[in-house]
C-alpha cells in the first residue's frame, strides 16, 4: 500500500513475546513461526535472520525480526535494550530507503522539499530534518547528510520504509516542476543498511577500521571508508539515544559485512522491539504513530529542525514554510497541543488513551508507551493540550477503563549520550 503505515508494533510485541529473560533452548524447527511472512519483501540478511531465530513480523511490507529466540543470539526485549544501553546491539535497518541527490542543484531542489538547511551544512556532515506538506504538517521524517564519493559531493538522504512509496511519489512530482540540474538515484533493495548501537559500538567500529580516527568523528558525521577490507558509507548517527553508527555496504559484501559485525564480542543482534523502546526512552518521534501529515514541526518539539537560514527574511521558501516559520517564530503558544513526556501509574499507557483532567475533561492522547526496562517504571508520549502540557502537572490517563494518574515530564526520559569529540 502506498502510504506511510500505522504498524501497531508494541501490540506485536506483546503478542508474541515474553515479559522477561527466557533461557536459550534448542532450535526448532521454523516454518510455522514464518508463514504469515513469507509474501513479504526481504532484506539481504534475511536468511541470518532465521539463521539467528528471528521472529519476524511484517513492518512497512517487509519481513523483519521483532526479536531473536532459541539459539545462542536470543535475548528477550529487555535484555536486548539493556544490552544496547551498556555494550552493542546490531539492527537490520536495511528496509528503510536511501536516496543520492547528485547535479549542480541537487542543494536547492533537497531545500525546496524539507526545512533543512543544507547549504550552511558541513561537507561530510548530517541532520535530522522533516519533509513538509503545504499545511505545515509532515510527510516524513529524514536523515539528510552531505557528503561525496567518487561521482562528485551529492546529498545523501534516508527516508522510513513505510513512507518511502509516498515520499519518492512526492519527489517526483516536485521533480518534475523543479527544471534544475538534478537527478534522484534510489538504492534501496540493492544494498543493506545497519546500524550498530551502544557505548561499545566505537570500539567494533575501531576494530575494522584501525587506521580511521574515530576520536574525531561528531554524531552526526559520515565517512567513506573500508571496513576489514570492505568499502562502506559510514555515519556516526542513530536513532536509540547511544552513540553509534548507520553502515551502508553494497549488495555483494552486505551479508558478509553482517556476519562480521554480529560475530564481534561486544554485540547481539537487536529488532524492532528493542528498537521501539530504545527510541521512546529517547523521547525520539516514531512516525505514524508521534508525528504524522497532521502534525507540525512546533507542536511535536521539532522546530529545531528547521535551518536558521531557512527562517531569515527572504529565505526560499518550502511546502508550507508560512505556517511553519510562524510557529517557529511564535513558539509554543501558536499550537493548541504540544508534545509531552508521561509518566504513567499502574498498567502501561499506550497509543490511544486518553489523557484527561483530574475533572474528566479530555486534553489529550498517548501515541506511544512502554514500560522502560532501564527506568523500571512506565514511559510514554503524547500530545496534550496547552496549557495543561507544562512539566510537573498532574493529569489522568483512560487505560482499560480505569483512570490512573500521570505526571508530565520533559524528554528524553533516558539521558542521550550523542558523541562529541573533546
Amino acid at each position: 500500500r502506498n502510504s506511510c503505515k500505522r504498524i501497531m508494533l508494541s501490540t506485536a510485541v506483546r503478542s508474541a513475546l515474553p515479559r522477561a529473560s527466557r533461557l536459550v533452548r534448542t532450535a526448532q524447527p521454523c516454518a510455522s513461526r514464518f508463514m504469515s511472512t513469507e509474501n513479504l519483501k526481504r532484506t539481504l540478511v534475511y536468511d541470518e535472520h532465521i539463521k539467528a531465530g528471528g521472529v519476524m513480523v511484517n513492518f512497512a511490507d517487509y519481513a523483519m525480526p521483532v526479536q531473536y529466540k532459541d539459539s545462542d543470539q536470543a535475548q528477550s526485549i529487555i535484555d536486548s535494550v539493556k544490552q544496547v544501553r551498556t555494550k552493542a546491539g546490531l539492527f537490520d535497518v536495511s528496509h528503510m530507503c536511501s536516496i543520492r541527490w547528485r547535479g549542480k542543484d541537487a542543494i536547492k531542489f533537497v531545500e525546496s522539499v524539507t526545512v533543512a538547511d543544507i547549504e550552511g551544512l558541513p561537507m561530510g556532515f548530517g541532520s535530522l530534518s522533516l519533509i513538509p506538506n503545504d499545511q505545515g504538517g509532515i510527510i516524513d521524517d529524514t536523515m539528510i547528510t552531505k557528503t561525496s564519493d567518487e561521482k562528485g559531493d551529492h546529498i545523501y538522504q534516508v527516508v522510513n520504509a513505510g513512507c518511502a512509496p509516498k515520499d519518492l511519489k512526492h519527489f517526483e512530482e516536485k521533480l518534475d516542476k523543479f527544471g534544475g540540474d538534478v537527478s534522484m538515484e534510489v538504492q534501496w533493495d540493492n544494498r543493506g543498511l545497519y546500524a550498530i548501537q551502544g557505548p561499545e559500538a566505537v570500539n567494533v567500529m575501531q576494530r575494522l577500521a584501525p587506521t580511521y580516527d574515530f576520536k574525531s568523528m561528531a554524531f552526526g558525521q559520515a565517512a567513506n571508508m573500508t571496513l576489514d577490507g570492505m568499502p562502506a558509507f559510514v555515519a556516526r548517527c542513530g536513532y536509540t539515544g547511544e552513540d553509534g553508527f548507520e553502515i551502508f555496504v553494497w549488495e555483494e559484501n552486505a551479508v558478509k559485512l553482517w556476519k562480521l559485525l554480529v560475530a564481534q564480542p561486544e554485540v547481539f543482534p537487536s529488532g524492532l522491539g528493542a528498537r521501539d523502546t530504545l527510541r521512546l526512552e529517547a523521547g525520539l518521534c516514531l512516525y505514524g504513530h508521534d508525528i504524522d501529515d497532521t502534525t507540525t514541526p512546533t507542536s511535536a518539539g521539532l522546530s529545531w529542525t528547521v535551518g536558521k537560514a531557512r527562517r531569515a527574511p527572504g529565505a526560499a521558501p518550502f511546502p508550507g514554510s508560512d505556517v511553519i516559520l510562524h510557529q517557529v517564530k511564535e513558539g509554543a503558544k501558536s499550537c493548541t497541543e504540544m508534545r509531552v513526556g508521561l509518566v504513567p501509574e499502574g498498567a502501561p499507557a499506550r497509543e490511544g488513551a486518553e489523557i484527561t483532567t483530574k475533572d474528566g475533561e479530555v486534553i489529550g492522547r498517548v501515541t506511544s508507551g512502554a514500560v522502560s526496562p532501564i527506568l523500571k517504571h512506565n514511559i510514554s508520549m503524547g500530545y496534550i493540550k496547552r496549557p495543561h502540557n507544562k512539566s510537573g502537572n498532574e493529569v489522568m490517563v483512560k487505560v482499560r477503563g480505569k483512570s490512573k494518574p500521570a505526571k508530565v515530564v520533559k524528554m528524553p526520559f533516558v539521558p542521550t549520550k550523542y558523541y562529541k569529540p573533546a
